[in-house]
């Protein structure tokens, strides 16, 4: 059944939907055929004048004509709001094209780039790293590695005292050997690095400071002898300084070891024909080394009738002040970034 009213609505809400341009127009449209006096609720209100036999067909038609507009009114919202949108998108889009900003990054302290690659150095030869504390005893400190109180060794490793003469701040890193030997009770080979900060009473200059870091090593086990130092001590050389940097031992005295080396490498620098690097001896000393001593063993818990090692120890300034020809070890430890600008340069790091 065509109704006259719901015909004219129809056919002026065909007429409107084509001259809607945006989403304000779009609501305005819908005030007019659905807000409270729109033109299809007023159809709404018409059903109770309808004859009875006529309602039906009647509310159908004005349903057909609701539904049309809700359609028609969905999808054109739809198409407004991806429009608004890829406009507010176009209009804040970021050219990533343009080259970035350079921000500057940190990078790693030049003393932890040159303890890690010592570290993998001696990890390739089956050695564990393995830490301790700072805060140690005298007993393990010296007393273990056969310094007893009194001794004159002593005089050279003055550390600071915490309570009184037994607690102080480790003055090596030597005790960590210890402690690593004291796990082993006497039945267990050793192979292990300690690298870690230590700390001794010094006056503060281009070459001494009262805190620095070393790198210590033992190996304990059977029928060890100087010889497999040498070698051990030669694989990281070439690996730090190159293939052509030679070592050389010179008979020295430390009380934990017997005998006792001071450990030279030819300089990288000069060749060995002599420059200020090296003294004009072209030899330049690293390390101190030794076999353990026979009382460091016992002391320990290892029969030195049965087991035998050697023990070293480098300092890492004096490594890395070698390494990348840095002056000044004060260096490693201030914030100037004016001075802090040699360890940007990648191909030396």
């Amino acid at each position: 059944m065509k109704n006259d009213k719901i015909e004219k609505v129809k056919e002026l809400l065909e007429k409107d939907i084509k001259n809607v341009k945006d989403i304000k127009e779009l609501n305005e449209l819908k005030v007019k055929y659905l807000g409270k006096k729109g033109l299809i609720t007023e159809l709404n209100s018409e059903i109770k004048n309808i004859v009875a036999e006529e309602k039906k067909a009647f509310g159908m038609a004005v349903n057909e004509v609701r539904d049309m507009f809700n359609k028609f009114y969905e999808e054109k919202k739809g198409e407004f709001e991806d429009a608004l949108l890829n406009e507010k998108l176009q209009a804040e889009a970021i050219d990533i094209s343009l080259p970035a900003t350079n921000i500057p990054i940190g990078a790693p302290n030049i003393l932890e780039k040159l303890i890690e690659e010592v570290e993998e150095v001696y990890m390739s030869m089956g050695y564990d790293v393995v830490d301790g504390p700072e805060i140690e005893e005298d007993k393990y400190n010296f007393e273990m590695l056969n310094i007893p109180k009194g001794h004159p060794a002593r005089d050279a490793q003055d550390t600071f005292y915490i309570e009184g003469e037994e607690i102080l701040l480790r003055s090596q890193t030597s005790p960590v050997q210890v402690r690593t030997m004291l796990e082993g009770k006497g039945e267990t080979p050793i192979r292990m690095i300690c690298p870690g900060k230590t700390y001794r009473r010094d006056d503060d200059d281009a070459t001494h400071s009262h805190q620095f870091m070393q790198i210590e090593g033992l190996l304990v086990d059977k029928d060890i002898s100087l010889s497999d130092l040498k070698g051990t001590i030669d694989v990281v050389v070439k690996r730090l300084f190159g293939e052509d940097v030679e070592t050389r031992f010179r008979p020295s005295y430390y009380q934990f070891t017997e005998p006792s080396v001071e450990v030279d490498i030819s300089c990288f620098n000069c060749k060995g024909k002599g420059c200020n690097i090296c003294k004009k001896t072209g030899w330049i000393t690293i390390a101190g080394a030794g076999v353990v001593h026979p009382n460091v063993l016992r002391m320990s818990g290892y029969d030195p009738k049965v087991w035998s090692g050697f023990a070293f120890g480098f300092g890492a300034e004096r490594m890395a002040m070698l390494k990348y020809d840095i002056g000044d070890l004060r260096v490693f430890y201030n914030t100037d970034l004016r001075e802090s600008s040699i360890f940007d340069r990648e191909e030396d790091l």
